[in-house]
């Protein structure tokens, strides 16, 4: 995977996360620019000659690496080391597109530590969207060599895979005035949402192959898919929603006049989760690629700025999360007519023989799974923090936002997975009760694509 600074995208920091693949750099030309511009700066700069936060107006005559050692500071669960990679490849990436007028002979051994599998020991806590400030200090740590790396050999990429003994640790001597420059970023926050985004696209899609089952299960028409009525309200991703479930139904059946909500309403509901989803990822594939420096080195001067803030991605994540809401609820409503005689010609619960329970234990799995899902989508956006002394009044919790982003992946996938075994049982002759635990756990496998972050 080649890197430049422009083309990054969320596929491929998932690929890098997971899929093992190396990464090479095209040109150190933007880097080598911005850090020749950094050599001639005179007067005050930020982080550079000055303290940072609320010691921004503290000339440092002799600035050492405090600012690294003191930034170093985590609590919770450990960070996967898939999502650490990522967060390096991001970070690589950003620095490739210039402006942080750091030493750019750090990035080729940025580019090594991915490549040889190595990566920062981080935790979950320790950000507010302002900057991973915590766990990009860590990674200066361990260039350092004062902390150590975690290694493991990253996963089959197909390249032949490198002996773990001739790897030596990457190390890199940071100058004191790179400090700032190689931590203020929030790579990390963008790494899970980039992960986050690519997962969900493929489970969003798989959306549609589960109530296709559905319709066709409870003999749903398909009238609210024609092309007629997605032209007369052309959002976009009602129409390729209904486009596509109109390709997997072979024929449009109208045993009812109107359906329910969940398969009358559902390109409309689902169309939105999907918009939703490309709002997110466009607001993450541009942070992916963006200088987002502070101060920005550009032209010949250093720009004090605040394009550090991550407003634009946590309110397109939690706009995101919010619409998985939605999606799920739909699904639950699916799932509750499955369990209706009234539509499927079944036993209630599609039991086997009056009297018995059948499937309805996969309601209540559905509606836990849905609490779950409404607890995450709760908005980080309408929060904010004032810290160092006053100096910083806002946050953007984007960090929050991408973290919950992630753990949405399992609830929604819960609660189709329900739908997908009770319409599975529909389709065919109930069973007698038994455990439907591996059922589900088909349905869920079915549906995952990728393991869990």
């Amino acid at each position: 995977m080649e890197l430049d600074g422009a083309g990054l995208t969320c596929a491929q920091v998932h690929e890098a996360a997971y899929g093992g693949a190396r990464v090479t750099i095209a040109s150190l030309d933007r880097a080598r620019a911005a850090w020749a511009t950094a050599q001639e700066l005179t007067g005050p700069v930020y982080g550079r000659s000055t303290g940072v936060g609320a010691n921004r107006g503290v000339i440092l005559d002799k600035p050492g690496l405090d600012l690294l050692r003191s930034h170093v500071c985590g609590a919770g669960p450990p960070i996967p080391p898939a999502r650490a990679r990522a967060m390096l490849v991001v970070r690589l990436n950003q620095l490739l597109a210039g402006g942080s007028g750091i030493d750019p002979a750090v990035l080729p051994v940025l580019a090594e530590a991915i490549n040889g599998g190595f990566t920062p020991p981080i935790q979950t806590y320790g950000a507010i969207g302002t900057g991973d400030l915590a766990a990009l200090a860590t990674t200066a740590l361990c260039l350092l060599g004062e902390l150590p790396w975690h290694h493991e050999p990253p996963p089959p990429s197909g390249t032949p895979p490198i002996d773990p003994a001739t790897i030596a640790d990457p190390r890199f001597p940071f100058a004191p005035e790179d400090a700032l420059p190689f931590i203020s970023s929030g790579a990390a926050t963008l790494a899970d949402a980039a992960i986050a985004c690519h997962r969900l696209r493929l489970l969003l899609d798989a959306v549609i192959d589960v109530a296709a089952m559905s319709f066709t299960a409870v003999g749903a028409s398909a009238e609210p898919l024609a092309a007629a009525v997605q032209e007369a309200r052309p959002h976009a991703g009602q129409a390729a929603v209904a486009a596509r479930l109109r390709g997997l139904l072979t024929q449009e059946l109208a045993t009812r006049v109107q359906d329910p909500y969940g398969y009358r309403a559902f390109a409309q509901v689902h169309g939105a989760a999907v918009d939703a989803l490309d709002r997110a990822t466009a607001a993450v594939e541009i942070d992916l690629n963006a200088a987002a420096e502070n101060p920005l080195i550009s032209g010949s001067l250093a720009w004090h700025n605040g394009n550090f803030h991550s407003a634009p991605l946590a309110l397109a994540l939690d706009a995101l999360r919010a619409a998985l809401v939605q999606t799920a609820q739909l699904s639950a409503a699916r799932l509750a007519t499955l369990m209706d005689p009234a539509y499927t010609g079944h036993h209630p619960f599609l039991a086997d023989r009056p009297g018995s329970s059948g499937a309805l234990i996969l309601e209540y799995v559905a509606q836990d799974a849905l609490a779950e899902l409404r607890l995450l989508a709760t908005p980080v956006t309408t929060g904010t923090a004032v810290i160092s002394l006053g100096t910083e009044d806002h946050a953007g919790f984007a960090t929050q936002a991408a973290r919950n982003a992630l753990r949405c992946l399992e609830p929604l996938e819960i609660v189709l997975a329900c739908e997908r075994t009770a319409a599975l049982r529909a389709l065919n002759t109930p069973t007698a009760d038994r455990p439907l635990t591996d059922d589900l756990t088909t349905s869920r496998h079915a549906l995952s694509l990728h393991p869990p972050p």
